[in-house]
């Protein structure tokens, strides 16, 4: 392996030692016009520059034993192993990902010579979105051992800062409806205030999904339909019927909104509220919205959790966490027990 320093001598005399880097051409005076201390402080420099290059090649050598592409994989085809486990909208989700510009300082690069530096300067580069990603693709990689230690540790990782998001207002929803002229885009933001289902999943809907004998409407959520869960059978009342009456008897109850990507679904609801002075709000507040207003309600929590498909108590309760409850006072419960007191069931005869 070539050497990068090299010393030289400099002066009149020739009593002053130098030392030149070969990458940079930069010389830097080694401080001693003592030969034999300039020759050792030029060794170190050498030494110290090789040594970490020798053990990253011993550490290639030991671990092409067990894994024959660890010493040319690169983050790219980690980024297309992990999309490719993915299914339906979260696997476009990845695929978008993958095209976020600040990932092209790192997707060519082979991971096991990648630096923690390189990711720092990703993230800084980046989009929220770009750490989210980042952070998966990272763990992902260090959980299939393609790097053998973590680059960032967890602790040091800068903390995701979501933008804010909330609800929309019963006002707001009212305003978009009364601007709204088309009919059926406008039936579209009238079931998402009172469903709360995402847009995906409601643009997919069915006329075969709405049982009117039961009054029931059913719908399977497109981020985990593959999972193979129940889906939740929501009752309708007057006003979630008024709204269905108006829409397609046979196949998808929204034909012109089902085949538009999201993006495109949402950027119109953007542009009818930027036209009304709303902002703040997304399709995706309509979630939050029913959230809130369930726990105001005082529906129960694990109900809401189904018609919103959260299988976590602590997202749906991150959804709602915004929503103002006026607790009713302790003396009004106390006296309703007092004039229906509970009676205790009679116990079971004994033999």
């Amino acid at each position: 392996m070539k050497t990068r320093y090299r010393m030289i001598r400099r002066g009149n005399r020739g009593d002053t030692f130098y030392c030149v880097d070969a990458q940079t051409r930069k010389r830097t005076s080694l401080n001693t016009s003592d030969l034999k201390a300039a020759r050792r402080i030029v060794e170190a420099k050498n030494q110290a520059e090789e040594q970490p290059a020798i053990n990253r090649q011993l550490a290639k050598a030991y671990l092409s034993g067990t894994d024959n592409g660890i010493a040319t994989r690169t983050w790219q085809e980690a980024m297309e192993a992990l999309t490719n486990m993915k299914q339906a909208a979260n696997k476009e989700r990845w695929q978008s990902a993958a095209k976020d510009k600040a990932f092209a300082l790192l997707l060519p690069r082979v991971i096991i010579d990648t630096s923690s530096e390189l990711l720092l300067k990703v993230l800084q580069a980046g989009t929220v979105s770009t750490h989210v990603f980042l952070r998966r693709l990272h763990n992902f990689c260090v959980d299939m051992n393609w790097l053998p230690w973590p680059l960032i540790p967890k602790r040091q990782w800068p903390v995701i800062r979501f933008k804010d998001k909330r609800a929309i207002t019963w006002d707001e929803h009212c305003r978009v409806i009364a601007r709204e002229r088309n009919p059926g885009r406008k039936a579209f933001y009238q079931l998402a205030w009172h469903l709360g289902a995402s847009q995906s999943d409601l643009a997919h809907l069915q006329a075969e999904d709405v049982d009117w004998a039961a009054r029931i409407i059913c719908f399977v959520r497109e981020k985990t339909r593959w999972r193979g869960q129940q889906p939740p059978q929501i009752r309708f009342g007057k006003e979630v019927e008024a709204i269905l009456a108006t829409l397609p008897k046979t196949g998808p109850l929204f034909p012109n909104l089902q085949n538009l990507q999201p993006g495109h679904r949402a950027k119109e609801f953007k542009k009818r509220c930027t036209g009304l002075g709303i902002h703040g709000v997304t399709l995706h507040s309509y979630r939050y919205a029913w959230a809130e207003r369930a726990l105001v309600a005082g529906y129960p929590e694990r109900f809401a959790q189904l018609a919103l498909g959260h299988n976590s108590k602590a997202v749906h309760r991150a959804y709602a966490k915004r929503a103002q409850v006026t607790l009713p006072p302790l003396e009004d419960y106390e006296r309703n027990m007092i004039a229906a007191p509970v009676i205790p069931l009679p116990l079971p005869a004994t033999g």
